[in-house]
């Protein structure tokens, strides 16, 4: 797998902390300890997840993994981790994943795991192009 440009990733750690940032409050009280706390680069996009706060956050990032979800996972897990759409338990799978990324992203060193779309993130590999659409984990908020 080719490797990101070190100058592309300080790219986009630098938008990240100067860019405001959209979230949705859990309704679980312990998710940020368990999974971090997950943002969206816009308020339509975090409306998906539910009522968005009225004004955004500001974050401070350093070391963050950045890329789509399968590549997040091959550098994490040193495999993609599929859930079975339809499954009856898919939401308890994914926070159990989102736990478990965060786990390992932690003991690997990074602060946050910055995922984009699958043809957004060939294109930021390519080329540097810091796409509109960004997901944001803040593992420790």
């Amino acid at each position: 797998m080719k490797r990101i440009k070190k100058e592309f990733v300080q790219r986009m750690i630098a938008h990240i902390n100067r860019k405001a940032w959209w979230h949705c409050p859990p309704l679980d009280p312990e998710a940020y300890s368990k999974r971090g706390k997950f943002y969206a680069s816009s308020f339509a996009e975090c409306e998906f997840y539910g009522r968005p706060l009225d004004t955004p956050d500001r974050v401070k990032i350093q070391n963050p993994i950045v890329g789509d979800e399968f590549s997040v996972h091959r550098v994490l897990f040193g495999k993609t981790v599929r859930i079975p759409d339809g499954h009856p338990r898919t939401l308890n799978m994914r926070l159990a994943l989102d736990a478990r990324m965060k786990k390992v992203a932690l003991a690997k060193g990074y602060d946050a795991i910055v995922i984009l779309a699958t043809h957004t993130f060939k294109k930021f590999k390519a080329d540097g192009k810091i796409p509109r659409s960004i997901e944001l984990n803040v593992l420790k908020p």
